[in-house]
């Protein structure tokens, strides 16, 4: 027994079929939001098709005579059932309806014909075929007799079409003058180059043929059925007209309905051809991580500029400068100060927004700056390059899905933004506790001050209303009054411009912290808005990717 022979004589396993018809079902279900319909239309059929005709008799074997007008198909019915059921024409059309023959009860098999649409009026019983009846080995044997694929007819073709996808199994009956026809190899045979274990071709009207001639005939369509891709498709010699002539196809459709394996290897078979179509659209696994190691700092990148975090982040520095001046400076200059308006009130973040997950409160819009078009298209490019990224090592027809996923969310953004920024903390709720301490040393200072001034005025008060002048205390040659009031002044003056330098470097890091913070904040926008859809086609992709492999049993 050669390869091929063994290979169509070997079960198969209808557990394994069915976990790969199930894998089928979860691929579809995966990738039919990303994948167009067109290309998804053959495994929704055999999806579809396989659930129908499992949960119909697997004790029926359904076989389909095919052939062209003027092959003897419909006289090959007719001699196989043994009496007249189909009409023998030699012009087309003949019939655009398939005829059925059942041998066994019909009861049992008509749920099968319905779902297959063969008309009642059509089918035919052989109740002869019980135990010890000459055709009691083909009893569960449903024949059907198709309409001519080359029919002038366009309905005749589509009915011949779609019941070739029904059967479990097909018996292609050509003539000696048309059995290398161009449209029955190259539409047909062909098109079933992975079901050779279940299909049979028939050389009929071989009686017209010597022996020898019969031979040569019969191995030119071999050698065309092997270019066809059928290697190892029994070809039969027959004759309607000589009964004798047709034991080896009634045996081969005996052995076909004896091991019941007919409707599971076709099923196999169509999963054969879907799972290989589909297998040009899943590639190498899809590199989820890489998107976000890649691609998300250009994204925070373009996304806070377009969010204005360098400008939020430079008012920041200078919030802290006009506050730290307002809790340290001079106590008399600090009322001046705070007439000027904060920088951070001024777009309306003086305070962060503070709302939970669940919140529903609505965030009042900030005054930040819109982007411009520069910053538009710069957010634009880094969102394409996001799905670019993902999409490079994955087949081409993944590429409108990541795109689209990557945009899905695009109007959102620039809310999405303004909410991330209007929430953040910019970490200055909570002044520095040295502010306080500056802030009373400089009432202290001001304090002093004023009591120098106040003594001294008091003294020349006594002086100008000719009062006795009182000697007042002195530290060396400078009188206590002048002394407190220039330690006040210039103390104070002192102390502010010691701290500049220090406010400034503070100013410095609280625009840092501010930068981290929004960008953080604007970074989880971009996960959420444009990588996170990215990454659930990629996690489609990667489980259709598994399913896929236990359709094509790899």
């Amino acid at each position: 027994m050669n390869l091929v022979q063994k290979t169509r004589d070997e079960s198969v396993d209808a557990e394994s079929l069915a976990r790969r018809l199930e894998a089928l079902a979860r691929f579809l279900r995966v990738a039919d939001p990303y994948l167009p319909d067109g290309e998804l239309v053959a495994a929704h059929t055999l999806v579809e098709r396989a659930s129908g005709r499992l949960t119909l008799s697997l004790e029926h074997t359904v076989v389909a005579l095919a052939g062209s007008t003027g092959s003897g198909k419909s006289s090959l019915f007719n001699a196989l059932a043994r009496f007249k059921l189909s009409p023998v024409g030699v012009r087309r059309p003949t019939t655009g309806t398939a005829h059925a023959v059942v041998w066994g009860p019909l009861e049992p098999a008509n749920r099968l014909l319905d779902w297959i649409g063969v008309l009642p009026r059509q089918r035919f019983v052989r109740e002869s075929a019980l135990d010890g009846d000459d055709e009691a080995t083909l009893r569960g044997l449903i024949l059907l007799d198709l309409p001519d694929f080359d029919s002038i007819e366009r309905a005749h073709q589509l009915e011949v079409d779609r019941l070739l996808g029904l059967v479990d199994q097909i018996v292609w009956v050509v003539d000696p003058q048309k059995y290398g026809d161009r449209v029955l190899h190259r539409a047909y045979l062909s098109q079933f180059s992975t079901h050779a274990g279940v299909t049979i071709v028939v050389l009929n009207q071989a009686d017209r043929l010597t022996p020898g001639d019969t031979e040569v005939v019969r191995n030119d369509l071999v050698r065309l059925l092997e270019e066809d891709g059928l290697t190892g498709a029994p070809v039969i010699a027959t004759s309607a007209k000589q009964p004798g002539m047709l034991s080896d196809l009634r045996s081969a459709l005996e052995s076909t309905v004896a091991n019941r394996q007919a409707a599971l290897r076709r099923l196999a078979a169509d999963l054969d051809v879907v799972g290989d179509e589909l297998g040009a659209m899943i590639g190498p696994p899809a590199a989820e991580d890489e998107v976000d190691r890649a691609t998300v700092r250009q994204l925070s990148d373009a996304l806070a500029d377009s969010a204005g975090v360098p400008a939020v982040a430079d008012s920041t520095a200078a919030a802290y400068r006009h506050r730290a001046a307002a809790a340290t400076g001079w106590p008399l200059v600090r009322g001046l100060r705070r007439l000027r308006p904060d920088p951070l009130r001024k777009l309306h973040l003086a305070e962060p927004v503070k709302t939970d997950s669940v919140s529903t409160d609505v965030v009042p819009r900030t005054s930040v700056p819109e982007a411009d078009a520069a910053q538009k298209s710069a957010v634009s490019l880094t969102v394409r390059a996001v799905a670019a990224r993902a999409a490079a090592p994955l087949p081409e027809v993944w590429s409108p899905a990541l795109n689209s996923a990557a945009r899905s969310k695009a109007a959102d953004l620039p809310d999405a933004l303004d909410r991330a920024v209007a929430q953040t903390d910019l970490g200055l709720e909570k002044p520095p506790a040295w502010w306080r301490g500056v802030g009373i040393l400089q009432w202290v200072l001001l304090a002093t001050a004023t009591a120098g001034l106040s003594w001294l005025i008091l003294g020349y008060a006594l002086v100008a209303l000719g009062l006795p002048e009182v000697d007042g205390p002195t530290v060396g040659v400078v009188p206590l009054p002048t002394l407190l009031l220039l330690s006040g002044l210039v103390g104070g003056l002192l102390l502010w411009l010691l701290l500049k330098p220090v406010i400034e470097a503070g100013a410095r890091r609280a625009r840092r912290r501010a930068e981290l913070r929004l960008r953080a904040a604007v970074t989880e926008v971009g996960r959420g808005y444009v990588v996170a859809p990215v990454r659930e086609v990629l996690n489609a992709y990667a489980q259709a990717r598994e399913a896929l492999s236990i359709v094509r049993a790899e």
